[in-house]
């Protein structure tokens, strides 16, 4: 880049996205880390404007107060519970970016060529960055470009997909179309003979199959997709925007979306392996929509599931000295994270043990039970991960589970059948009584039943979870 300025605070904005990505990884410091990355966007946003961005100043106001209105809007509206849908929307959205940025870089490759050597002299922008280049240049520009939509286009029907599934608009089950994977594997060899194509000709219709062939992929692969692995596909939704972004900064020369895009697309692809070792499943499989799994008929689930009411569950907290409780999407739902909150302060100020068992797939998206817990001024220290705490459940007296479904299942460990099998699990049945706060004796959102309800310890507390936890509370000081 010829803007010093601009280079310089793109690099204090890239060490402030790094300081705001390593603090994310720590409840305590996530807050702090949040305004870290406010300060490094505002500073990059800023530093684009003045710089390769400079003009057209009215739009570009306009723009930003249109943009920060909406951001604003949504984000005073939106409720914990839909943050899941949201985060797959913002992806749809970065995902949508590159297709349009890389059809852009297209049109201008095209329109720079055909003029004379006179005319490019006079060019500014990104116009005047593609009239510098070189034959072996442009055709690295025009893979980057291809690449770019390739990327985005996937991003984008992938996202809207996944915010279907997550916002119940579509069914939460894997569907695939007749011929499978074969229908993916087809689109993605259409789109390698399409760059081979595009770069040979450098004709517009390579380019529009490609993208065709990547909107198909995008919505085909995470149809295929269940609602168990949700939580993995909205993490690796976020990487693939990640390296959207990359290559739009391939595109346009601007070196803090290439190192942004990689963070994004690393720690998002990291995070989707973490999380499929935590559910024991194939990284590859779920991102190519489910290749294998288990086959044959799954353990028939026998007995009854005994509901018990607030006085018999205020009877045992009061008996007990050592409780876990197990929040899942179900608590969120219900909102009732105060009520668990105060539930924990005066069973403490009693003298009790309580502290909180946290899935890595908790609810639909990645640390979202610990960001209900924290608005909820839980404290941090007794908010412990699933192998922090498994082996307690033996010695433990009461385990009080909330809206949680799949990650309390015994069948991941007893049914090798099961499409959960082999997922690691809270083993909160092994506790001396378990409680189930749930709404009625349906299947979690992955459809799967739970022998958990139907265990001799296991009493279930039916009703909306902030409503039965208000019972409860009325019932101990």
């Amino acid at each position: 880049m010829d803007f010093g300025f601009t280079t310089a605070a793109y690099v204090v904005a890239a060490v402030l996205f790094i300081l705001s990505l390593g603090g994310l990884s720590g409840q305590e410091s996530a807050k702090r880390a949040v305004w870290y990355g406010i300060v490094g966007m505002g500073l990059a946003v800023f530093a684009t404007l003045i710089g390769p961005g400079s003009g057209l100043w009215l739009l570009s106001i306009i723009l930003i107060a249109a943009g920060g209105s909406i951001g604003w809007y949504v984000a005073n509206k939106v409720e914990m519970t839909e943050m899941p849908q949201l985060v797959a929307a913002m992806h749809s959205l970065v995902g949508l970016a590159a297709v349009f940025v890389g059809l852009n870089a297209h049109i201008e490759l095209g329109r720079v060529m055909a003029m004379d050597e006179t005319a490019r002299k006079s060019l500014e922008g990104f116009a005047a960055l593609i009239a510098k280049k070189d034959g072996v240049e442009q055709s690295i520009l025009r893979v980057e470009l291809f690449l770019g939509i390739f990327i985005g286009a996937v991003t984008f029907t992938g996202s809207v997909v996944a915010f279907g599934k997550l916002a119940g608009k579509l069914t939460s089950k894997a569907e695939k179309l007749p011929g499978g994977h074969l229908l993916n594997a087809a689109a993605a060899a259409l789109s390698v003979l399409c760059l081979f194509w595009y770069m040979g000709t450098g004709g517009f219709f390579p380019l529009f199959l490609m993208t065709l062939a990547a909107l198909f992929i995008g919505y085909h692969l995470i149809m295929g997709i269940g609602g168990a692995d949700m939580p993995v596909v909205v993490s690796m939704l976020n990487s693939y925007s990640g390296w959207a972004a990359a290559a739009i900064g391939f595109s346009l020369g601007n070196d803090l979306l290439i190192v942004v895009g990689a963070l994004v697309g690393s720690s998002g692809a990291i995070l989707s392996y973490i999380m499929c070792k935590a559910m024991n499943r194939s990284f590859i499989s779920v991102i190519l929509g489910g290749f294998g799994g288990p086959a044959g008929e799954q353990m028939a689930v026998e007995g009854e599931q005994i509901a018990i009411d607030a006085d018999g569950v205020a009877q045992a907290l009061e008996e007990a000295d050592s409780v876990i409780i197990i929040p899942g999407y179900g608590m969120a739902v219900a909102q009732a994270q105060q009520n668990v909150a105060e539930l924990t302060r005066r069973l403490r100020a009693q003298g009790k043990e309580v502290r909180f068992a946290i899935h890595p797939v908790a609810g639909r998206l990645p640390g979202h039970m610990n960001v209900l817990l924290a608005e909820a001024k839980v404290p941090y220290d007794i908010v412990l991960e699933m192998d922090e705490i498994n082996e307690d459940f033996p010695d433990t007296d009461v385990a009080i589970v909330i809206g949680s479904n799949d990650i309390v299942n015994p069948a991941a460990q007893e049914d090798p059948n099961s499409p959960i099998a082999g997922m690691p699990v809270l083993e909160c049945w092994k506790a001396k009584q378990v409680f189930v706060s749930k709404r009625g004796q349906g299947t979690g959102y992955s459809g799967i039943e739970n022998p958990l309800f139907y265990k001799d310890n296991t009493r279930m507390f039916y009703g909306d979870a902030k409503a039965s936890l208000g019972e409860l509370l009325n019932r101990i000081s």
